[in-house]
């Protein structure tokens, strides 16, 4: 079940939403201020944010800016008094996914938790991030920060295989198999020369994943 964390420094409110997702089988992580719940997501896997605007040490739109420079998928969820439209626009231009002002339906509020999360499995399930690199299976963009590059496809699809799976070891044959192909007549060699190009255009980014050689065996990529 899926991991929520709720930033906000009324205890009563993260009470009532913590009993409602509870309720809905949800694990839930609390923060008390912005600059807690960041730390808590440097260290620990979330699935979705609850957060509020107006809290001390680091607000809602200092955190939403900062959790979307560690996660740019992970679905937010702003909760706040302030219901001006300047004020909901200012939280989407930031990168909230969705708003809700308080006070608000409990109910309302886990629906549109569901939602949320609901629509992250389907986008998550076509990207994979790697440190600042997002790759994203349904234009077969490289992102990296704000710069949009492309890949050749059969590289693309190598560096997607293998970041879809951290750690699991890949044979030749099995990468072989797919991305070129049950027909495919070449050399196996092939993959080691996609590798080779592959390493050499995120080098800078090795501080994050690299591929590693399983030697005799075939490839596998390492998250750091």
């Amino acid at each position: 079940m899926a991991t929520i964390l709720i930033a906000d420094d009324d205890p009563h409110i993260r009470e009532l939403i913590t009993l409602f997702l509870q309720n809905e089988g949800y694990e839930i992580v609390e923060a008390s201020n912005g600059a807690e719940a960041l730390v808590i997501m440097e260290n620990t896997r979330i699935d979705l944010v609850i957060l509020d605007i107006m809290m001390p040490e680091l607000d809602g739109w200092q955190l939403c800016r900062e959790i979307r420079r560690i996660d740019v998928n992970i679905p937010l969820l702003m909760v706040s008094v302030k219901g001006e439209s300047a004020q909901k626009v200012k939280g989407f231009q930031l990168g909230t996914d969705d708003y809700l002002t308080k006070p608000f339906d409990p109910l309302e509020l886990v629906m549109r938790v569901k939602a949320l999360l609901k629509r992250y499995m389907i986008v998550s399930s076509q990207t994979v991030q790697l440190g600042e690199i997002v790759l994203n299976r349904r234009n077969y963009q490289v992102l990296r920060g704000q710069k949009s590059f492309s890949l050749p496809l059969k590289e693309f699809e190598l560096l997607f295989k293998l970041a879809n799976h951290p750690g699991q070891i890949f044979t030749r044959e099995q990468l072989i198999t797919h991305i070129w192909g049950l027909n495919y007549e070449g050399d196996d060699r092939t993959v080691d020369v996609h590798i080779k190009r592959l390493r050499e255009r995120f080098a800078e980014d090795s501080k994050h994943f690299h591929i590693e050689t399983a030697r005799s065996l075939g490839y596998r990529l390492v998250i750091l």
